[in-house]
């Protein structure tokens, strides 16, 4: 399938560049694009020659979360094939997460809802001063179920209730703290933080890095599969329901929801 949403490109030293790069879109997440990260994702875990990861967007946004279009589409969809379609992004974040190599994060703009649990996958995820970030999903009636489990794993319960809920909007500085970015650099200082950080793996074993995040992932505990399935079973049923769809016909309407002050 030719990538038209996303490019990924290697270096002579085995640093793989995985890029969003639906810029006209702040590189929503649409049902082709999903596609296309997964098979860059699967084709990546397979390239021996790969031996670092860099996730980065073009354009102003990291990642506006879900496509709203393709969100729209699911309110006429049966409940079964809803829960399947809706899943996409639950099934993408397992393919980043499950890379042998190590995924870096490159935050250079907003990340919001799923562009959040893009940046949760990472192992290190590094953000230029000035992005936002934010489960943004309660606003539309949604919840942030798909990317929930991935998130939740990053951030811990207790950040989590910080912002799960409330779809608040926090900076950089503050996605620190919640556990979400290693730390925050200057936008001009963001390729040279991105490349300390991918340096250090090129003196190392390729297989031995790869043998060490099995093991951290064994003794850290991984998203396991009932969790995800239990989130995508909880976002299929808040679809069906009033506020759902209110949230999302007040988006397109661009009007606010019954429920906002």
């Amino acid at each position: 399938m030719a990538q038209t949403l996303i490019r990924t490109e290697t270096d002579a030293r085995g640093v793989a560049r995985l890029t969003l790069t639906r810029r006209d879109k702040h590189n929503a997440l649409s049902a082709e694009m999903m596609t296309e990260l997964q098979a860059a994702a699967a084709a990546l875990a397979r390239a021996r020659d790969v031996r670092v990861v860099v996730l980065a967007a073009e354009g102003r946004s990291f990642c506006a979360g879900g496509d709203l279009r393709w969100m729209q589409a699911q309110r006429d969809m049966d409940t079964a094939t809803r829960r399947i379609e809706s899943a996409r992004i639950a099934q993408v974040l397992g393919a980043l997460a499950a890379l042998p190599q190590p995924l870096i994060g490159r935050i250079h703009g907003n990340a919001f809802g799923g562009g959040v649990g893009l940046a949760a996958v990472c192992d290190v995820a590094i953000g230029a001063a000035g992005a936002k970030m934010g489960l943004t999903e309660t606003r539309l009636g949604l919840i942030p179920a798909n990317i929930g489990p991935y998130v939740v794993a990053r951030m811990g319960a207790a950040r989590a209730r910080e912002v799960f809920m409330s779809s608040r909007i926090f900076d950089a500085e503050e996605a620190v703290r919640l556990n979400l970015l290693a730390r925050v650099v200057a936008p001009e200082a963001l390729d040279d933080a991105i490349e300390a950080e991918v340096a250090p793996y090129l003196s190392c074993a390729p297989g031995a890095v790869a043998d060490a995040k099995r093991l951290l992932g064994d003794i850290a505990g991984r998203v396991s599969e009932a969790d995800v399935a239990h989130a995508v079973d909880a976002l299929a049923a808040r679809w069906e329901t009033e506020e759902a769809a209110e949230g999302v016909s007040a988006f397109f309407d661009k009007r606010s929801p019954r429920w906002a002050g």
